[in-house]
């Protein structure tokens, strides 16, 4: 409306000053024509700003799809750190562990030989001492035990080769062929870890036997 005011306002303007009907139409069709370029007093500002707003927007929309972008990427690098600091936190904690359980090893290893020379010593006393030597064991044994060192038992187990040392063969006379018949010397495990290998005779079938 208020573009409509400033075109007739001109045009009544452009008709005071001039008495020629030709110039009137030659006005009139002037000022027409510059209405239909846009030539009036506010030009294309509307429809600038509405550009401006629509270029706007699809560059916010565009950095956003862009930070977003950003985001998950750097989500996922987040994870898979968090992931590998995990791994890394669990095999230093096994590490530890094991160093706490497993540092007295080579300790252990030269009890179970002190272990060894007293099974020995064993009914070559008299029986006072033979009874002192036996409390000594039980003593060792009750050390054996608070430290987590086991003697092993593997009569009549089937033969393992992470725990067993085969050193002879014996007939299988009530023994089921390829089981611990006897025990030549002893083994050890430390929490569960074998430290010394059973040296074991295993049960085999004989001619006789067929």
């Amino acid at each position: 409306m208020y573009e409509n005011e400033c075109f007739g306002l001109h045009l009544r303007l452009q008709l005071l000053l001039s008495n020629d009907c030709s110039a009137v139409i030659g006005l009139y069709s002037t000022a027409a024509k510059q209405w239909g370029t846009g030539d009036d007093c506010h030009g294309d500002d509307t429809t600038d700003d509405s550009s401006h707003a629509r270029t706007n927007v699809r560059l916010l929309e565009m950095r956003a799809s862009k930070l977003e972008e950003q985001v998950r990427e750097l989500t996922e690098r987040y994870k898979r750190v968090m992931a590998d600091s995990d791994n890394v936190r669990r095999r230093t904690q096994k590490f530890v562990q094991d160093a706490k359980l497993f540092g007295i090893q080579s300790f252990c290893r030269d009890l179970v030989e002190v272990a060894d020379l007293l099974k020995q010593t064993t009914g070559n006393l008299q029986v006072e001492e033979d009874q002192r030597l036996a409390q000594i064991k039980d003593r060792l044994q009750g050390v054996f035990t608070k430290h987590g060192l086991m003697k092993m038992s593997p009569v009549g187990a089937k033969y393992d080769p992470y725990q067993h040392e085969i050193v002879c063969h014996t007939p299988a006379e009530g023994w089921e062929p390829g089981t611990v018949a006897v025990v030549k010397h002893d083994g050890y495990k430390l929490h569960g870890r074998t430290i010394r290998h059973a040296q074991v005779g295993i049960a085999v079938m004989t001619q006789e036997q067929d």
